[in-house]
């Protein structure tokens, strides 16, 4: 059974995935270029329309992740300054836990 993914790393798969989309697309509409016909043509334009919008959307979703780790980022600052001795305490006790479960791999 595999482990349960994260939605960040879901997410950045997802974006990995489109990117190899938006590549392929144009490769294809480049090894196209030279075709000619009504169909072709309007293939290729419904492609290329297709394409433009996906990478905005891609831009948008891109902005959208950074702005939201910066944001965690900020929270985890003003939390570990607001609380420095409970930060420490969750940083040994996590890396406690990690310590025994790799130690118990072994």
């Amino acid at each position: 059974m595999d482990a349960p993914v994260s939605p960040a790393l879901a997410k950045e798969k997802l974006v990995e995935d489109f990117r190899a989309v938006v590549s392929d697309t144009e490769e294809l509409l480049r090894a196209t270029a030279n075709q000619t016909g009504e169909r072709i043509a309007a293939a290729r334009a419904r492609a290329e329309e297709t394409l433009r919008e996906a990478r905005v959307r891609l831009e948008q979703l891109q902005e959208s992740a950074l702005e939201r780790g910066k944001a965690a980022a900020r929270q985890t600052d003003q939390y570990v300054h607001e609380h420095p001795w409970q930060a420490i305490g969750i940083s040994a006790g996590v890396g406690m836990l990690l310590g025994m479960l790799i130690g118990s791999r072994r």
